[in-house]
């Protein structure tokens, strides 16, 4: 009876999404040419692919971030068992782009099928999967459970469920208990996770406690670094990394104070969509200073970065980061990857969604957050100008990031195992 409720529900719910959908693909770009992956009507060349080999590990993974934590599951999966082929999959253009870097050119890059028990079964029909590996939080009920059906192990990695999530899951575990039992291992990041999984209705012995696979994703780039200060120029570097609207008028508040007591200071943004790049540039003319924006070549006293796959070299070469999406109530950007580069870095109050990795990190005196915005003005004021102590935190953020690194291959051979 549930499962004909959720059908129900989403038959008359998808047709109020599908202006969304369209809009995101006239805007973005990237939706029209595989429309017809979501409903598993592939094009022929992907049909042959596909139907070529036996085997598939279906990889599914949405954000960017995400799409990093299977990247790395994949680099290592290759590494352990050498010839495995993924059909990897995305629900979004950026994460598609993402995507095209970590597939390899025996694999397969498809959307995912939406939710829905004929469209599900005919792309499980089609791949054929010998495992599926889902990410986070990717929780899509039909397609789950028609997999358990056709006894396709299913595996759950880096999983958590959020602060907003956890008490719908609790309540509905008459539903999603079902759901999350049909996983053989779920591999959850921390404690608080763990338990939000076992009110949701999941057996403790589907669970395991790994902490987060983004401490072994985060990587240098050297090349781009380089790249990166021959674009900026000489000088001390303020960035903010994957900032949302209103960051980017906060620090260029914070860049304006701080140049009068380091004139060599410079300021980078890169906002977290690339869409909004056109109103931080006139957040940047109305605070008086001209934009060297990425993308279009200009030259300025700002940096805008908005141009895909930099923001790993423009963290390399920063002096202070304050990390975006952690003023606005959204859960915060990933803030490994600065301190993996021992750079001094601030974050705002809201990083429930790197809740287990800032306990580790602020356990390691590692990071700052600020409890309020006035607070993260003065945190990153007082690192501006006072480059020991801001390279201390930096050290003691690499060495926080190095105690929790070597979950990936660890979690890799369980699988593995497992699937023997």
């Amino acid at each position: 009876m549930k499962w004909i409720l959720y059908n129900a529900i989403f038959g008359v719910v998808y047709p109020f999404l599908l202006p969304g959908f369209l809009s995101r693909m006239f805007r973005r770009g990237g939706y029209r040419a595989r429309m017809g992956d979501r409903f598993a009507l592939y094009p022929q060349d992907i049909l042959h692919k596909l139907q070529s080999h036996d085997g598939w590990i279906w990889i599914h993974a949405v954000s960017v971030g995400e799409v990093q934590v299977a990247g790395q599951l994949m680099r290592e999966w290759r590494r352990q068992s050498p010839g495995v082929r993924f059909c990897f999959s995305t629900t979004s253009s950026t994460g598609w782009k993402m995507a095209e870097r970590e597939v390899a050119d025996g694999d397969v890059l498809i959307y995912n099928p939406l939710d829905f028990p004929s469209w599900v079964k005919s792309a499980l029909k089609i791949v054929r999967p010998r495992a599926i590996v889902l990410t986070e939080s990717e929780i899509w009920p039909n397609f789950i459970m028609c997999a358990r059906h056709r006894a396709i192990p299913l595996y759950l990695i880096n999983a958590r469920i959020s602060d907003r999530s956890a008490p719908r899951y609790r309540l509905a575990r008459w539903f999603f208990g079902e759901v999350l039992n049909s996983f053989r291992r779920i591999f959850v990041q921390s404690k608080l996770d763990r338990e939000r999984f076992l009110r949701a209705g999941t057996k403790e012995e589907k669970l395991e406690t790994t902490g987060s696979f983004k401490f072994d994703v985060a990587r240098r780039n050297p090349e781009k670094e380089r790249e990166m200060r021959d674009w900026i120029g000489e000088g001390a570097i303020l960035l903010g990394g994957s900032t949302w609207p209103g960051e980017d008028e906060m620090l260029l508040g914070v860049y304006k104070e701080a140049k009068t007591k380091v004139p060599s200071l410079k300021l980078v943004i890169a906002p977290r969509h690339f869409e909004k790049a056109d109103a931080v540039e006139e957040n940047i003319a109305k605070s008086g200073f001209t934009c060297a924006r990425r993308s279009k070549g200009t030259e300025g006293e700002v940096c805008l970065a908005d141009t895909t796959g930099e923001l790993m070299g423009l963290y390399g070469i920063a002096d202070v980061v304050f990390v975006g999406k952690s003023l606005c109530a959204h859960g915060s950007q990933n803030m490994i990857e600065p301190c993996l580069c021992g750079k001094p870095t601030v974050v705002g109050p809201w990083t429930e969604n790197f809740r287990p990795v800032m306990s580790d990190l602020l356990d390691g005196n590692g990071i700052l957050q600020g409890a309020d915005e006035a607070e993260t003005k003065k945190m990153i004021l007082d690192l501006m100008c006072a480059p020991d102590a801001a390279k201390e935190l930096g050290e003691r953020a690499a060495a926080a990031v190095a105690r929790r690194k070597g979950v990936v291959p660890r979690v890799v051979k369980e699988i593995l195992e497992d699937l023997r």
